[in-house]
């Protein structure tokens, strides 16, 4: 397995979505119901993809089962993240310590051994995105910081799982689609019940068009991750889908007028070498 140009594109690719999905709920007046709607649009949109693609192998399907279970602690963890903090200083503590797990535990767990130049890239890209969302105020927000290094624990947990099932299953196609039928319902049911339907349906109703496109994009994103991780090492796809951050970082210097300084500089440069020392690793 190696980590080849085209697989490098589509994971970028995939980074963009990623980081846009996350932006539509940081966006939103209400994080856990707007995470519960994309989600629970998501299982929607699935269904008949499911019938397309067909179900993954059975072997697959505790990987499966265990990842739905995980999620739901990776969606308490990201709305309550969103909920004290700002996406700028969440989504980088999120997104930057969770490589550096990856990379441990696929070297536990999938015998996945880096050379000493992709080990770089992994450090690379997880400083450079630390460094694009932390700054000397970033430890006012305790609460956020410690729902964001939790989820990065949690995003670690089920990047390793859902490698190992992709795998198994032969597909990942078909397992990305299997998983996101399932996915959004517990996690979904739980915000309603908690919210009562009374007050959760406007809100759902009026969000909807929103929570379609992130369906997508969240599918999309994922998707390409764990075929990539069926064709190259498990910690340089999860390093590599990490920028994007960078992506949302630009957008916001292009699109916001935020001011590009010396920090956002040395964090951009960092990912962009810490991506060619993967490729080159």
């Amino acid at each position: 397995m190696s980590l080849t140009w085209p697989i490098v594109a589509a994971v970028l690719v995939g980074a963009m979505l990623h980081a846009s999905w996350n932006a539509l709920v940081k966006s939103s007046t209400d994080k856990a119901l707007d995470t519960a709607v994309i989600h629970l649009v998501g299982s929607l949109v699935a269904l008949p993809l499911l019938a397309v693609v067909g179900v993954p192998a059975r072997e697959s399907w505790p990987y499966i089962l265990a990842s739905t279970v995980i999620h739901i602690g990776y969606y308490i963890a990201l709305t309550g993240a969103y909920k004290h903090g700002d996406l700028g200083l969440t989504y980088p503590l999120m997104r930057g310590t969770a490589p550096l797990l990856v990379a441990l535990s696929a070297t536990a767990t999938l015998g996945e051994t880096l050379s000493p130049m992709a080990w770089a890239g992994v450090l690379g890209v997880s400083c450079g995105v630390l460094a694009l969302g932390l700054s000397r105020h970033a430890f006012d927000s305790p609460r956020a910081v410690g729902f964001a290094l939790a989820n990065a624990v949690v995003i670690a947990i089920y990047t390793v799982v859902d490698a190992h099932g992709a795998r198994a299953s032969g597909d990942a196609i078909q397992y990305v689609v299997m998983l996101f039928v399932l996915d959004g319902w517990p996690f979904g049911f739980l915000v309603l019940w908690r919210r009562g339907m009374a007050a959760a349906w406007p809100y759902a109703r009026a969000r909807a068009p929103v929570a379609v496109l992130g369906a997508l994009a969240s599918l999309g994103s994922y998707g390409i991750a764990l075929w990539a991780m069926t064709r190259a090492p498990v910690a340089t796809v999860a390093a590599l889908r990490e920028t994007s951050v960078l992506f949302a970082a630009l957008l916001g210097v292009w699109f916001l007028k935020e001011t590009f300084n010396l920090r956002r500089a040395f964090g951009t440069a960092a990912i962009v070498a810490g991506v060619m020392a993967l490729r080159m690793g």
